[in-house]
């Protein structure tokens, strides 16, 4: 059962559908899905059962993988030309072939989701969270956010990434724990329970994924991966 307030990755199947329509027409209408690593961590249970609603039968996996895919129609091939997994995942950059970038694309496949813990007041020079890499420099409010470096979400986010609370984005502060953030949340609007957006979505946080490369180094690719093997997921429309 997926906890209510744990991070957890949601995963959009429309998504997946128009990502893959946009990787064959950027020039893959030969080619064969990638299903290694999980499917970028997407879960190859869930994209294979896409893929073959929309009539793709063949795909590279990993050994382990094989009878998965196959369960749903799915056939393994060796080695082939895949279709591009940042198209067809929504990774940021992504070329759609067709004259657009990531603008025209159909967003990310998946979303990273936490919830609001707890809300506390915090004053001018008051520091948060390890070696105080964060000072307040006015009176303002924080809230804890679940999901930390123990299920994906790259250390080095601190200061320097937002997170999208009820619409609005909101800079996380200091060093990223194990398995919570701090984000300043002003004077906003906030409670216990929202539901936090690190990154996807159709918000403001839709392309958040970008400035997770930019402050890790990390490509998309290797954090979703990251984030897909470890938490629970959970499928939309």
């Amino acid at each position: 059962m997926i906890s209510p307030t744990g991070p957890r990755v949601r995963l959009s199947r429309s998504a997946l559908v128009a990502g893959v329509g946009q990787a064959i027409e950027a020039g893959g209408a030969d080619a064969v899905a990638d299903l290694r690593r999980d499917a970028y961590g997407h879960g190859v249970l869930f994209v294979a059962e896409t893929l073959a609603q929309v009539g793709i039968r063949a795909a590279v996996l990993d050994p382990e993988s094989v009878d998965v895919a196959q369960g749903v129609g799915i056939a393994a091939v060796p080695d082939a030309p895949t279709l591009d997994p940042a198209i067809v995942f929504g990774f940021p950059g992504a070329s759609t072939g067709a004259g657009g970038d990531t603008e025209d694309a159909p967003g990310p496949v998946m979303s990273l989701l936490g919830s609001v813990l707890s809300i506390k007041a915090l004053r001018a020079g008051e520091g948060v969270s390890y070696n105080y890499t964060h000072i307040a420099s006015q009176d303002t409010r924080i809230a804890l956010v679940s999901g930390g470096f123990g299920q994906g979400v790259a250390r080095s986010l601190g200061n320097h990434a937002t997170v999208e609370i009820r619409g609005g984005l909101y800079p996380i502060v200091g060093r990223v724990a194990m398995d919570v953030c701090v984000v300043d949340i002003g004077e906003a609007d906030i409670a216990r329970g929202d539901e936090v957006i690190y990154f996807g979505g159709q918000g403001p946080a839709r392309s958040a994924l970008a400035a997770w490369e930019a402050a890790s180094g990390l490509a998309a690719a290797e954090l979703v991966c990251a984030l897909g093997l470890r938490l629970p997921r959970e499928v939309v429309a």
